[in-house]
């Protein structure tokens, strides 16, 4: 695409005018030089320096080399600032100043577009957890009995989510095959992914102070995808009684893009009907937006597509989910992130993850490059979705990826 056509978009680009996902990149000229872009097409717009042409109020927080500061400024200065990008991309006035700051996307190192706080993941599909339990329990029930009543997370570790395109090592660890007496100690066999969806926290909140089901908007700055890679064998020897430890914290990766809620709105869609009463800082019945969103997810291995997963599935929200992270007091800090947990759906091809894509390894999938009960070393794994977004349009999230890559 040349530069008179950069601003051009085919019809129907997820990442066209109601998208406008922020990111974090360098240019291979500058390659230490990270500034704050926004995707556009195929190409991406340095917002700080378009900002500050533009005499925006706004062009010193664009000017970060992460996207902490303008999370934590607010929802009025997201809209503010997402109305301008908007306008210096798509008004004709603009057009000449705008393609002096645009440049080609795979002219880009992407980097983890900001700093990470907290990382809590939780375990909010129905479906996934049914799974997961007929697997593990078949001859008990499936669900565990607090399930319903309460959105089941755990606190991950911040230090180990990485963006898309880090290569993933295979982690080492226990693991207690059922046919020896003690733990044996080496690399994972079992290694899964999970293919789940980012929020990410931008306005903080007063530790002791409870944010309620409708707190989501002003405090989630956005939406990202996440596969959070879990070592199948050593959790099943660690998990009981405290939960995932080192099954779990070696790696998450996220996309190089977030997208904001806003870009979603045609999105929101109602949640599946809960066939238990909730307590009333989970009754979602009342507000005045759906708690769902609708995003079809893609996961592939080696580029061959394995998995279908709806998020509009998912029996928990994102609003329960914030609103049960912070009911006792915790706070929440700009950067925090909460995952969705594993994405399936009520199909087989809707499983989020290889444990129930194989069924324990039980069932291998046929790939064209060989059968995988669990990831081999040189397998890549991609997530990517997208959305309904206004008149017809659809929304683009930005893909994520890994290569695991042998222990050391």
């Amino acid at each position: 695409m040349t530069d008179a056509n950069q601003l051009d978009l085919p019809e129907g680009d997820p990442f066209g005018p109601h998208n406008l996902p922020y990111g974090v990149g360098a240019t291979r000229q500058e390659p230490d030089r990270p500034h704050i872009v926004v995707r556009y097409g195929d190409s991406v717009l340095d917002a700080g320096a378009a900002a500050e042409a533009f005499g925006s109020p706004h062009a010193a927080l664009l000017r970060e080399t992460r996207l902490n500061s303008l999370m934590a400024a607010g929802r009025p200065v997201w809209t503010d600032v997402r109305a301008q990008l908007r306008e210096w991309l798509t008004e004709p006035r603009h057009r000449e100043t705008t393609l002096r700051f645009v440049r080609p996307l795979d002219a880009m190192t992407m980097r983890l577009p900001f700093d990470v706080a907290d990382y809590v993941d939780f375990y909010a599909s129905e479906h996934h957890a049914t799974n997961v339990g007929r697997i593990f329990r078949p001859d008990g029930a499936a669900l565990t009995p607090n399930w319903k009543h309460l959105p089941i997370g755990y606190h991950g570790r911040a230090g180990t989510v990485v963006v898309s395109g880090t290569p993933v090592v295979r982690p080492k660890g226990q693991r207690k095959p059922p046919n020896e007496e003690a733990p044996l100690f080496g690399p994972s066999r079992r290694l899964d992914i999970e293919a789940e969806v980012g929020f990410v926290v931008g306005t903080p909140s007063e530790q002791g102070t409870a944010v309620p089901l409708s707190g989501f908007r002003e405090h989630v700055f956005g939406v990202t995808l996440l596969n959070d890679w879990s070592a199948r064998d050593i959790q099943a020897w660690e998990y009981v009684p405290l939960g995932p430890f080192l099954g779990k914290s070696f790696a998450t990766s996220v996309s190089a893009w977030i997208t904001s809620l806003d870009a979603l709105d045609a999105a929101r869609t109602a949640p599946p009907a809960r066939d238990v009463p909730v307590l009333d800082y989970l009754d979602d019945a009342a507000e005045s937006e759906p708690g769902g969103i609708d995003l079809r997810i893609t996961v592939s291995v080696n580029g061959h597509t394995v998995a279908e997963p709806p998020f509009s599935a998912m029996y928990w929200t994102a609003a329960q989910q914030l609103a049960h992270m912070t009911v006792n007091g915790a706070s929440l800090r700009t950067g925090d992130l909460y995952a969705s947990g594993t994405v399936s759906g009520p199909e087989p091809g809707q499983r989020g993850c290889l444990l129930e894509l194989t069924w324990g390894g039980k069932e291998p999938l046929q790939l064209p490059d060989g059968s995988r009960a669990f990831l081999e070393d040189g397998d890549e794994v991609t997530l990517s979705a997208w959305a309904p977004g206004p008149d017809g349009s659809r929304i683009g999230m930005g893909e994520v990826s890994g290569r695991v890559t042998p222990p050391r």
